[in-house]
């Protein structure tokens, strides 16, 4: 099976990402894009250890700043 991929993201009141939308048309939550992201079904996006000691999404350091996760069109 193919990675997906986040194309659009929807974020709650505070500006926090909520729910991502894939390359598919899934929507998913952010505990959902956690465990694909550790498993290996989403691609240009890693989980980093924050200052919190929780783990958060972040998009692959590529330099382009269009396709970070807080720059993607909202749905």
């Amino acid at each position: 099976m193919m990675p997906e991929r986040i194309v659009a993201v929807r974020k709650n009141g505070q500006g926090s990402i909520v729910e991502m939308q894939l390359s598919s048309g899934q929507v998913i939550d952010y505990k959902r894009a956690h465990e694909m992201a550790r498993s290996g079904e989403l691609e240009h996006v890693n989980l980093i250890r924050g200052k919190d000691g929780e783990d958060h999404l972040r998009s692959e350091p590529d330099g382009i700043q269009s396709n970070n996760l807080d720059n993607l069109p909202s749905f």
